[in-house]
């Protein structure tokens, strides 16, 4: 049985999450957090659970969640997982943070690309992944169907949807993708959005007004 741990960091109170199991294994999901106290919090709690982070995963690459990433590879040295369409969108990091005044630097990072069809593993627990671009090029979603979740990043929100007005945004695309890939799950599989509450795919169906 996995547990899910979420985690509201930055300025854009963005979700990270922290995905383990019985053995203590886990991933880390979207690492937001800024220096300090946010750090301290992700640091505390993996501490007082015992977890063994085996790899980093990015539903996407914008600033608000990855400003943790470079710190997360050097601490725990392990591989971070995202799709290649969003290689751009981590590459453009600096520029980023300019637009929100602040300074960053580039990350360096050992990633592993990941494409739609792929399923990744933690200790026989298997999740699928959904290439749902539209938010960002290389937006991906995570689904455990077994547990019935997915990990949705910026694709699908409590009542709303993504960004489209992003570098590489598609409203059509997004909503095409969210129909067709995320809509067709079973009603009560759970979402877990990049940012918000936690909803689930049949509440989103019937009262998400950008998906009617």
């Amino acid at each position: 049985m996995l547990q899910i741990q979420g985690f509201v960091f930055n300025f854009a109170s963005e979700n990270t999450y922290i995905i383990y199991n019985e053995n203590k294994n886990a991933w880390l999901i979207d690492p937001g957090n800024m220096k300090g106290q946010e750090t301290q919090a992700i640091e505390s709690f993996i501490s007082e659970n015992g977890l063994k982070i085996q790899k980093i995963l990015l539903t996407h690459a914008h600033i608000d969640h990855v400003l943790g990433l470079q710190w997360a590879f050097d601490t725990f040295k392990v591989p971070v997982v995202m799709h290649q369409e969003d290689q751009e969108v981590l590459d453009m990091l600096q520029a980023s943070g300019m637009r929100f005044g602040m300074q960053v630097d580039p990350v360096k990072v050992d990633v592993e690309y990941i494409k739609e069809g792929d399923q990744l593993d933690l200790d026989g627990e298997k999740f699928k992944i959904y290439h749902v671009p539209g938010h960002s090029p290389g937006s991906v979603v995570y689904h455990h169907e077994n547990q019935k979740f997915i990990i949705s990043g910026d694709v699908l929100f409590e009542g709303s949807i993504g960004r489209t007005d992003l570098y590489k945004g598609n409203y059509e695309q997004l909503i095409d993708g969210i129909k067709s890939k995320l809509f067709i799950l079973d009603n009560d599989t759970q979402v877990f959005s990049g940012h918000g509450n936690p909803t689930s795919i049949g509440f989103e169906k019937q009262y998400n007004p950008f998906l009617k």
